[in-house]
């Protein structure tokens, strides 16, 4: 009788493997559809359709935690959420991608884009400062190096501010070009 259990058991685990295989695939192709019809022909998104687009990132990262897609999913529904003024759901799902996908090659960025949305869309800055001098420590090598020291440069900066320091900039480099 022991005999007859393992093929059965082995079947059993076949059937399994390809319908989660198929539903991962089916969950792609939603996306792809998704996308597509959240997306116009110039790139712009359909307001009222963020919150499905975002939705279904989430939803397959949700699902299959260990696809390779899932980070780069909610990697794409935290610029979603950035881009359209959803500012905590950004951080949230940055956060995520960082804690849940700590290998993920777009880690880093995700630790600057969440100090670039304390910034810029909800004018935290004492948070950005945190994040930005926490990403300089992790990643002084990165290419968003550069883009977090200016930050923490200008930072708290008002636009009349930053026109003077940069008109200032431009006379001292014609001074020095003469």
């Amino acid at each position: 009788m022991k005999k007859n259990i393992f093929p059965i058991a082995l079947l059993l685990l076949l059937v399994v493997m390809i319908a989660c295989q198929n539903s991962g695939r089916q969950a792609i192709e939603q996306i792809k559809k998704t996308e597509a019809s959240v997306f116009d022909e110039n790139g712009m998104i359909d307001p009222a359709r963020v919150d499905e687009l975002i939705g279904v990132y989430i939803s397959f990262a949700d699902n299959y935690p260990q696809d390779s897609l899932s980070p780069g999913y909610l990697f794409k529904a935290a610029d979603v959420a950035m881009t359209t003024n959803r500012s905590n759901q950004a951080i949230t799902l940055y956060q995520r991608i960082r804690e849940e996908y700590p290998d993920y090659r777009k880690v880093p960025e995700a630790l600057f884009l969440e100090g670039y949305v304390f910034e810029n869309y909800l004018g935290r800055l004492d948070k950005a400062k945190a994040i930005y001098e926490d990403f300089l420590e992790k990643y002084p090598d990165n290419d968003f190096a550069k883009d977090a020291e200016i930050s923490l440069k200008y930072l708290g900066k008002s636009p009349e501010e930053l026109i003077e320091i940069f008109q200032q900039m431009q006379q001292d480099s014609a001074v020095n070009v003469k």
